[in-house]
């Protein structure tokens, strides 16, 4: 059988779960307005049994004028403690798709100093589509004494970025579409422009799962090695807003990656400025 992430979970491993008391279960779902979908609107109309909303556009940075800004270790604690989630409970973020913005909250827990957090193996959606338990029910939960530990080092932030770019020192690991890293689709957000960083390399985030579920270790390290990326040394990973790159962080974690480092201003940063450097076409 092929090997799969220690950072995932099953299904059925987290039905038999629920209940546990150090167990918290976080709906980490957040979508693209193409996408159509409310996540708000999905959780409040049938949620796995005992997971908390947790809501990536208002767990940002206060002042900070770039979508989903990485919040101090402060801020952070402060949100999560008030979900009810402490630094030692076992942690499973889940989405709707499965593999699309879960990881990002499970970096962010784990860069803040959480130790056992996971990501639920096909989502939310394949949960519904299983048959498996919802509720409308919110969980009732004290709070949380989440002592955040930062790991600042995670984190790559634009001087840094800057450097790399102009020295090369790391990959640079892209997780936006095709159309959008080569410059030939337009971004999302007004004001960008299209392409991507000198160097850098595409890992569609979609190219890492099927159905939700992430792939094999096997097929994990052949879809970053055919991406011109060294699995075993340093990567940035980037993509429109800091959420997607974390799918590939999980992905080169997963195939023992120590040295894999997330851009947090992404595109969003770096594509509304005049200063940085834009490449376009294939990489």
């Amino acid at each position: 059988m092929a090997k799969k992430s220690a950072f995932v979970v099953s299904a059925d491993w987290l039905e038999q779960q629920i209940g546990q008391e150090h167990l918290r279960i976080v709906d980490a779902s957040w979508y693209l307005p193409a996408q159509q979908r409310d996540a708000k609107a999905e959780y409040a109309e049938g949620h796995i049994p005992g997971a908390v909303f947790f809501d990536q556009d208002a767990v940002v940075e206060p002042g900070v004028n770039l979508p989903h800004a990485l919040p101090s270790p402060a801020v952070f604690a402060e949100h999560v403690s008030g979900l009810g989630i402490s630094t030692e409970d076992t942690i499973v973020v889940c989405d709707g798709l499965g593999m699309f913005t879960a990881p990002r909250v499970w970096w962010m827990l784990r860069v803040m100093g959480a130790k056992h957090v996971y990501v639920l193996d096909g989502g939310i959606d394949d949960w519904k589509h299983s048959g498996r338990p919802v509720t409308t029910d919110l969980p009732d939960y004290a709070a949380g004494r989440f002592e955040p530990a930062f790991d600042e080092n995670a984190v790559v932030r634009l001087d840094e970025m800057q450097r790399i770019v102009g020295s090369g020192s790391s990959q640079i690991a892209d997780a936006r579409g095709s159309g959008r890293f080569t410059g030939a689709e337009a971004e999302p957000r007004e004001g960008m422009r299209s392409g991507h960083m000198p160097g850098a390399r595409n890992i569609p985030v979609f190219s890492l799962s099927e159905n939700g579920h992430l792939k094999s270790l096997d097929e994990l390290r052949t879809i970053i090695e055919e991406a011109g990326i060294d699995p075993s040394g340093p990567v940035v990973t980037t993509c429109g807003s800091g959420v997607t790159a974390a799918v590939i962080t999980l992905a080169l974690q997963s195939i023992g990656n120590e040295q894999t480092r997330l851009y947090d201003g992404s595109w969003s940063e770096w594509g509304a400025r005049d200063d940085t450097p834009v490449a376009t076409g294939d990489a």
